[in-house]
């Protein structure tokens, strides 16, 4: 599996996102043309630059506008998600893209006490925000990463000035969203991890940790916008394979027991919980005080679906409160193939270890329609695809 690990030890925001993107070796030429293929937005230029901070070599992203004057009144959230929504981005890079600025918009809006829509990004009318999140997002496609980690995050200390006046460091808007993620300050008066920083990471990063086992191929620093006398300003990315055995992620557990619903409702809760992005639907039967029998409903959520997922479920059941936790969850590498039987074509789940095929599993739904369209046992069936499947793939495969 190819690893980005983001060393945000001198903090994050988002041109030392693409500054640091660049230095490992994505094209600014090549990021532009992305960019204006997709996004109608006023006429700008992207260029990087060497520099140094401390004693390290990093790159420094600049985004200029061609004619600054027109830019007219920044842009505020809705007109940012509808300029994203209405682009030609294919849906993932969309969809990751959207999630930033509806988070990075609601939490501004929270901690100032506004409308998301009154919410307006006011460094270049917008223009470089919308740059950094979707340069972010494609920038991590373009340069092939599979997975992304990052360190806990340097928020930096003292006091900013802004459009909502003086502030103390970290901004509360980086705070809202750094809820549940690990981060520490540190003696340098400066912010060090900005609102959109914290946003893109949040949200693209699976996991906080430190450096994971890996084999290391290329790094690159990008360059904050001045010298901190304490430490280099810089982001550090390290790209390259993962050299676990296990893939490994953090999910949020979502539980809660129920005794006075109708028991005819679950299936239709488990697919609208599923529809809003749980990993994981299960129901446990236990029994409660007085003997009376329940039902313990868990979801596996991402973190950042959990309250979501928590929303659906006070909607539609008949709960009134959820118990949360993290857990751990290490996991095969895993992959959906379509293989060819004498019963047609088979999907399967196939899951290696070490490169090596050690689990086998055929889609249910597709067994159970070739058994109900061919007369044949499903058993029969279902082992026959398997030991196809196994004949077929034995040979190791890539990790991830």
């Amino acid at each position: 599996m190819n690893l980005l690990y983001v060393d945000a030890f001198s903090g994050i925001s988002g041109d030392m996102i693409l500054g640091a993107m660049i230095d490992l070796g994505l094209s600014v030429e090549g990021l532009e043309a992305q960019l204006k293929q997709h996004l109608n937005l006023p006429e700008y230029h992207l260029s990087a630059h060497k520099t140094t901070r401390g004693s390290i070599t990093g790159t420094k992203l600049e985004i200029r506008l061609a004619h600054p004057a027109t830019t007219g009144h920044p842009l505020n959230a809705q007109q940012i998600l509808s300029l994203i929504e209405t682009s030609s981005l294919e849906p993932t890079p969309k969809q990751k893209s959207l999630w930033i600025v509806k988070r990075l918009a609601e939490a501004e809006a929270k901690v100032h006490g506004v409308r998301m829509e009154e919410v307006h990004f006011h460094e270049l009318g917008g223009i470089d925000t919308i740059i950094d999140i979707v340069g972010a997002v494609l920038g991590l496609g373009l340069l092939g990463c599979q997975k992304v980690i990052s360190s806990p995050l340097n928020l930096g200390s003292g006091f900013i000035s802004t459009c909502h006046g003086t502030l103390p460091v970290p901004a509360p808007a980086t705070l809202e969203l750094l809820k549940g993620i690990p981060a520490y300050g540190s003696p340098s008066q400066y912010e060090l991890t900005t609102p959109t920083g914290a946003a893109i990471i949040t949200t693209l990063a699976q996991q906080f940790s430190p450096m994971p086992l890996m084999r290391v191929e290329r790094f690159g620093c990008g360059a904050g916008s001045r010298d901190i006398p304490e430490k280099p300003n810089l982001l550090r990315l390290i790209q390259g394979e993962s050299l676990a055995t296990l893939q490994e992620d953090e999910v949020t557990v979502i539980e809660t027991n129920i005794d006075n619903m109708n028991p005819e409702f679950y299936p239709h809760i488990m697919d609208r919980l599923q529809q809003q992005g749980a990993l994981d639907v299960t129901l446990t039967p236990i029994t409660m005080k007085k003997g009376r029998p329940a039902v313990k409903l868990t979801i596996l959520s991402d973190y950042l679906e959990r309250d979501r997922l928590i929303c659906a479920l006070f909607e539609e059941s008949t709960t009134l409160g959820v118990r949360l936790y993290q857990a751990q969850r290490k996991k095969l590498a895993r992959e959906i193939k379509i293989i060819e039987t004498r019963y047609g074509p088979m999907r399967v789940k196939l899951g290696y270890l070490d490169g090596r095929l050690c689990q086998v599993s055929p889609e249910l739904a597709d067994c159970q329609e070739g058994a109900d369209k061919l007369g044949v046992p499903i058993k029969e069936l279902y082992e026959e695809v398997k030991a196809t499947a196994r004949r077929l793939l034995a040979d190791p495969c890539p990790e991830g």
